[in-house]
């Protein structure tokens, strides 16, 4: 038979390890619980923002050697035909002018100076450039005249809805290679990164073929 002693010291251990059972369980319980609070608040990643601005359109944007002034957004839709699937297709429109004080040349606005924004970690969407005077497309723009009437479009799917959409500008820079690598150093318009990220709220064109 156990001794006193030894039913002391088991009804001792027994109480320190029930003790240090609930401080584990009560340290599990707080670890699950802070997990689900950093996957509720967006999980471990660290939201660091945008690092350019965001316009609300009517807005402005001076991005290399282009000005934009960009007003509106439509979401156009053409029905299926009889021989034809059905297409969406996102076009924005803007003024662009020709601010390059660097070269004073005329360019036009290629399709990788401005993208369409899906948002959920897809990736950007090329324009096909700047349609200017009318549907002109790569209408080049001479530096020193006034603004021109231009759209861009993007090709979206089908069934594409937006209240809102988010246009991303790029910028070029006016700057030379490195001529320790044995590269011309004269300068060129090139290097392009974001400059700003305009939000529109598109309206909704039906384009059945009858006003043209």
């Amino acid at each position: 038979m156990e001794s006193l002693d030894e039913v002391i010291d088991a009804m001792i251990a027994d109480r320190v390890i029930h003790r240090h059972r609930r401080i584990w369980l009560l340290l599990i319980a707080l670890v699950v619980v802070a997990a689900l609070v950093v996957l509720a608040t967006g999980g471990w990643k660290e939201k660091t923002g945008r690092t350019v601005p965001t316009l609300d359109a009517p807005a402005t944007v001076t991005a290399g050697r282009f000005e934009f002034n960009f007003t509106k957004a439509e979401i156009i839709r053409k029905p299926k035909g009889e021989y034809s699937d059905a297409e969406t297709t996102l076009r924005v429109y803007f003024t662009a002018k020709n601010i390059d004080s660097e070269e004073y040349t005329s360019e036009s606005i290629q399709g990788d100076l401005l993208r369409f924004v899906p948002g959920g970690g897809q990736d950007l969407i090329k324009s096909n450039g700047g349609s200017c005077r009318g549907d002109n497309l790569n209408w080049v723009l001479v530096y020193g005249l006034p603004p021109e009437e231009c759209s861009t479009k993007f090709d979206v799917e089908p069934d594409f809805a937006a209240d809102v959409v988010e246009i991303g500008v790029l910028q070029e820079h006016y700057d030379s290679d490195n001529g320790a690598l044995g590269v011309n150093e004269k300068p060129y318009w090139h290097n392009e990164d974001p400059a700003a990220v305009v939000r529109l709220k598109p309206t909704v064109v039906i384009d059945d073929g009858k006003n043209k």
